[in-house]
């Protein structure tokens, strides 16, 4: 059961998560104050034993230690009482031998889900299978939707905590694929500069060698040797 329901405006990128208390398969949790100082990655499912979010389960179990190790904490979510969730992951165990050990959102009446946005036309009762990066302020920094067709790539939503911690620590930009841009390579892209003064002021810090720029407005930087 979900407490302290908010109403049902679609949630957006830069706004607070909506506080709730759910009851998950390691207890009772507040979202997003129990993960305050962390952040979180809540990531939702249509319903237990599926193929599909068997694979994501396991592959999310698999990259646990690489986002601790970012202070970033995995909740997972899908429209089931807790006693299923159990059994699935006695059955992920038995059948697979990995052990999930992030805790998994009861939600049987899809209370949260709805909060959420995660129950979209066509697609009847069931929970879309999105994601929602969550910092340690407890602000939505990213959401992401994927169809029943195709599995999350969890290598690339560690590569978006990677990119937005980066950003918010450094005040910058990352480019596509960063690190691994095939224009700029590892480097970060500098605010654009919305003054005549500041872009001047890029100009010389371009030929001090302390920033690249492909123009006053495209200036990036390299965080690390």
């Amino acid at each position: 059961m979900m407490e302290n329901k908010k109403s049902l405006k679609p949630l957006t990128i830069g706004e607070p998560f909506p506080e709730v208390t759910v009851h998950t398969t390691l207890g009772q949790k507040r979202i997003p104050a129990d993960y305050k100082g962390r952040w979180l990655i809540l990531f939702s499912h249509p319903g237990d034993f599926t193929p599909v979010c068997t694979t994501e389960f396991i592959a999310f179990e698999q990259w646990k230690e690489s986002f601790h190790k970012m202070n970033t904490d995995l909740i997972g979510l899908s429209i089931d009482q807790v006693f299923s969730h159990m059994k699935w992951i006695e059955w992920i165990k038995e059948k697979t031998g990995v052990q999930i050990t992030f805790p998994i959102i009861a939600d049987p009446l899809g209370e949260l889900a709805k909060t959420l946005g995660m129950i979209h036309p066509y697609k009847g009762t069931r929970t879309v299978r999105g994601v929602f990066i969550i910092d340690d302020q407890g602000i939505i920094r990213q959401m992401l939707y994927y169809p029943q067709e195709v599995g999350r790539n969890i290598a690339e939503i560690w590569r978006s905590v990677h990119a937005l911690q980066t950003a918010s620590l450094y005040d910058v930009a990352t480019p596509e694929n960063w690190p691994n841009n095939s224009l700029i390579g590892s480097h970060v892209i500098l605010p654009p500069a919305d003054t005549i003064d500041k872009a001047k002021k890029r100009y010389e810090e371009q030929k001090q060698g302390q920033i690249q720029c492909l123009d006053w407005w495209f200036c990036y930087k390299k965080l690390f040797s």
